[in-house]
């Protein structure tokens, strides 16, 4: 085989974590900190274009609503950090209390690959604890445990950046060209292309209609039982790989 290594987005992809898990974390943590915000699915599913939780919360939280919790807006990147630290607890909590199960095809196709001897690699923008959470939930301990995961603040630029990707992939030490990526936002496709990747979407429950999928290799609704590593691996051919 071609294939070395895959390489997956954790939410929406891993499990629905955004709308099971995250979703109901973020507004949680607003309760508890007296913000009066409370964000709707669709209003969600507008900020996932937004890499990392952080960030969302820095660009949809006013002064106003921090005023609102006596909270001072000097004192937002302060803020935003204890929001999102309260917040990765909160979405831990849900993960570890089954809240979000495995996507369809996932821990089958995972246990599949490092069977045959694949590296498997997350690359998410999410929390590192979150991410490792979510894996243990979707394939077990064991195999967890011999996933590397790349995730959250280890790179300054988040997706659609590739940053995320090209350290997931030195991480395991696999070339680009050796390895598939599944991911299931336009975002997450622009940075797994730009690593050079070939890449799978997988759509989740806040997959976007509108969402330009142009250069993915497959758009599934879910990896089910038909998505095996050699079916994998037949995407690797020369004229379909991803150009850095």
């Amino acid at each position: 085989m071609r294939l070395q290594a895959l390489v997956f987005d954790c939410d929406g992809v891993l499990g629905d974590t955004e709308r099971d898990g995250h979703l109901p974390a973020f507004n949680q943590t607003f309760a508890e900190f007296g913000i009066p915000v409370e964000w709707s699915v669709e209003r969600y599913a507008e900020l996932v274009k937004i890499g990392g939780g952080k960030e969302r919360m820095n660009h949809a939280l006013t002064d106003d609503d921090l005023r609102a919790a006596g909270l001072d807006p000097a004192d937002r990147a302060d803020i935003i950090a204890r929001l999102h630290k309260r917040k990765s607890a909160v979405f831990q909590e849900l993960v570890q209390g089954g809240a979000v199960p495995p996507r369809p095809g996932i821990r089958r196709l995972i246990h599949e690959a490092l069977d045959l001897g694949l590296k498997v690699a997350v690359a998410s923008t999410s929390a590192e604890a979150s991410v490792a959470a979510v894996l243990r939930t979707a394939v077990g301990e064991e195999a967890a445990a011999r996933c590397v995961i790349r995730a959250g603040d280890i790179v300054e630029r988040k997706k659609p950046a590739p940053d995320i990707y090209l350290a997931a992939l030195e991480a395991i030490g696999v070339d680009a060209e050796h390895a598939v990526a599944v991911e299931d936002t336009d975002i997450g496709l622009a940075a797994a292309r730009a690593a050079g990747l070939v890449t799978v979407i997988t759509q989740s429950a806040l997959t976007q209609p509108d969402e330009d999928f142009t250069g993915a290799a497959m758009v599934l609704p879910h990896l089910g039982d038909d998505i095996t590593v050699a079916a994998l691996d037949e995407l690797l051919t020369p004229d379909e790989r991803n150009p850095l």
